[in-house]
């Protein structure tokens, strides 16, 4: 088949990301646009705003991406974009931009599944991974359990109820006033705090072992800084950031261990943002230690939005023959 250069493209969030990718391995290049600075102010991301920055940005990254490459858009043997899920004015972005460029060139175009692309990155500095193994998946939009069969070939065991775990530590570093995002900041503040000082509630799924819930962890932290304020009680933020941060690393590792044991697997992943969070990576690299079992996890600039992650996604469905014609869509809302 010779060399497969395939040119990526994310834009489901906040982050502009074009990379290539050679072989479905090797990262020739791997441009990230952040928009953090511009939503820290408002808390959150602002879609709109969102929107409007990628299409100010994504010519110049896909350049940069090519010239970092060394690749003319001639020497590409396809291109890939994130359609779902995310949001759906980001999402159209990349379309419409990876669409322009398969209809200019005649490259086939590949469409790609945001999630599939977090558990593909794994790929990228451990090429002795291989399917089947179990992949947890962890970010700011989705929490899921996944048992990876085979290269494209996925089973969610599992998946959060309500908030995904980095939404819920979005929310309660806003709560506690470190700001935005929550993630990393929780991370920090936990390492000065104590984990066992406040007993936070780990919730439970009645008729779901392996599905997550953590809404009713997050209004147990506003519930008991309400408290304290009604009291004249002080907090102290990095006490209650390590507490929290070990509710939902428990929950987490406690679900990872059960699949574990239940599938027999050899092999456990972790991906996604919260994949770069220091206490779960320690606490899954130990659970999976106790058990036997080899541990993988992407160094933290592949846990978050990346197109290298995209491209390692799509070289799977290009070998199959697996391309999109001109009527991909942004899908929002798309399962795995």
């Amino acid at each position: 088949m010779g060399e497969v250069r395939i040119l990526a493209i994310e834009s489901s969030c906040d982050e502009t990301a074009a990379a290539v990718v050679e072989d479905g391995r090797k990262v020739l290049s791997n441009i990230i646009y952040s928009q953090i600075d511009l939503h820290t102010i408002y808390g959150g991301v602002v879609p709109e705003i969102a929107s409007r920055k990628h299409i100010e940005k994504i010519n110049p990254v896909i350049e940069a991406a090519l010239k970092e490459a060394g690749c003319k858009l001639s020497d590409l043997s396809a291109v890939a974009v994130t359609y779902g899920p995310g949001l759906v004015g980001p999402l159209l972005v990349g379309v419409a931009e990876a669409k322009a460029i398969a209809f200019a060139t005649g490259l086939p175009l590949i469409g790609v599944h945001h999630i599939q692309g977090h558990i593909c990155a794994n790929y990228i500095e451990h090429p002795d991974l291989k399917p089947p193994y179990m992949c947890l998946v962890v970010s700011g939009g989705h929490t899921h359990l996944v048992r990876v069969a085979d290269f494209g070939k996925y089973e969610v065991i599992g998946r959060t109820r309500d908030d995904a775990a980095g939404e819920a530590f979005d929310k309660v570093a806003r709560a506690i006033g470190l700001g935005y995002p929550g993630g990393p900041k929780i991370d920090a503040a936990a390492k000065r705090g104590n984990a066992d000082a406040i007993p936070f509630p780990k919730a439970k799924v009645d008729d779901s072992e392996y599905d997550f819930s953590f809404s009713g962890l997050k209004s147990a932290v506003l519930n008991f800084l309400n408290h304290a304020e009604m009291k004249g009680d002080t907090v102290n933020p990095d006490d209650l950031a390590a507490s929290f941060q070990k509710a939902v690393v428990d929950v987490l590792t406690e679900h990872a261990v059960m699949a574990i044991r239940q599938f027999n697997v050899k092999d456990m992943a972790l991906a996604g943002g919260v994949a770069s969070n220091s206490a779960l990576r320690a606490s899954i690299a130990d659970a999976c230690d106790k058990e036997g079992v080899r541990f993988y996890c992407p160094s933290p600039v592949y846990c978050t939005d990346n197109a290298a992650m995209i491209g390692v996604a799509a070289y799977h469905e290009y070998t199959k023959g697996n391309f999109a014609d001109y009527s991909l869509n942004a899908i929002p809302n798309l399962s795995l």
